[in-house]
């Protein structure tokens, strides 16, 4: 993968390198596998909510299954995006709804 640009539908790429990624799986080694599952819920998400924390913080969500999502959670800065961490989850966070699909 090396540095991977994926593009999301709020017309903004959220970057990402294969050493982050690895990093990422040590803190959550249940989404080693679901590096596709992430990169999907960054380009074609079933919702997107704002942090309620912090405008810059946006929650990308993937269905996984019922009840079951996959998330990637990415900081936008001057127009760019990157990627800070991804997990799986039973609930969507609260926040401003972005995106609902």
């Amino acid at each position: 993968m090396g540095e991977l640009h994926i593009a999301t539908p709020l017309g903004f790429s959220v970057r990402t390198t294969d050493a982050y990624w690895q990093k990422l799986i040590i803190k959550h080694p249940d989404i080693a596998s679901l590096e596709d599952l992430i990169q999907q819920a960054l380009r074609n998400p079933d919702e997107i909510r704002q942090s309620s924390r912090d405008d810059n913080i946006l929650l990308f969500y993937g269905l996984r299954k019922p009840q079951r999502w996959v998330v990637a959670v990415a900081r936008r800065s001057n127009g760019e995006g990157f990627l800070i961490t991804a997990y799986q989850t039973d609930a969507i966070k609260e926040g401003v709804a972005l995106w609902p699909k």
